[in-house]
């Protein structure tokens, strides 16, 4: 069964020990050459530049994004994540960069009268919901601070493959460090507990939800959106199984 309280689930797996480490699976400097500009080529295709980068982690897309010329909010609802943005943010000499600690269950709380050309939920944070009315409601706050014309942009791993195939990785895209070991522990359609081991023997957990490709593609839809585009692992022509990670672009 899926974990009743989703919300402080999340930010009890996110420790300040787990948060100062991810960058280490990150790994920001393999992970722009992976991206290879797709974020950039997605948003300037769309005319955004405005951007609401929401689950932020630890600002690895607000900060680059902005440094490539977008201008960038970051949000999270983890203020371990907030804090490590920030210090991620200033370290790459964005000392004016915006953050923000908000639930994505209630962004037109947070940004009351805001509205942006593009919404970002990227690094499989949007699995972090379990339940489709969370879903909906997060989405609807998604659609509805986005202008008319806007683009939202959500990742999330391939869990088709998960769970009709068994995990596999290309190890290619997204989590590319060197020192870490991630993989599910526990697989069911309701619930993915991934692990995270560390060559030093630190292990720690986030508990997901591995929502299918066509379940989110129809939720947007059912949210408003007029078209929702698919990339498996950047490319936009794959095979159901094949890519390790989903990106879908859906259109106001």
């Amino acid at each position: 069964m899926p974990p009743e309280n989703n919300s402080e689930l999340f930010i009890s797996e996110y420790t300040t020990e787990f948060v100062d480490r991810w960058d280490e699976l990150i790994d920001w400097e393999k992970r722009c050459e992976s991206e290879g500009g797709f974020f950039e080529r997605i948003l300037n295709d769309n005319g955004a530049r405005t951007v609401l980068d929401i689950a932020c982690g630890t600002g690895y897309h607000t900060v680059t994004l902005s440094l490539n010329g977008f201008q960038v909010t970051g949000s999270d609802g983890s203020a371990n994540m907030v804090n490590k943005s920030q210090e991620n943010a200033a370290r790459m000499g964005l000392k004016d960069a915006r953050f923000v600690e908000a639930q994505w269950t209630s962004l037109s709380e947070a940004f009351p009268g805001e509205k942006f050309n593009a919404i970002v939920c990227l690094g499989n944070a949007f699995t972090h919901l379990f339940g489709d009315d969370e879903r909906r409601k997060a989405l609807e706050g998604i659609y509805g601070l986005l202008n008319d014309g806007g683009v939202a942009v959500i990742d999330h791993r391939n869990y088709d493959t998960m769970l009709d195939k068994g995990f596999s990785s290309k190890h290619m895209y997204y989590y590319l460090g060197e020192t870490v070991d991630a993989r599910p522990k526990t697989i069911t359609e309701d619930t993915v507990r991934l692990q995270y081991t560390y060559s030093d023997g630190s292990v720690h957990h986030l508990t997901v939800c591995p929502i299918r490709q066509d379940h989110l593609t129809e939720l947007l839809r059912e949210t408003g959106f007029q078209q929702v585009d698919r990339y498996g692992d950047f490319k936009p022509t794959y095979d159901l199984y094949d890519p390790d990670f989903i990106i879908q672009v859906a259109m106001k």
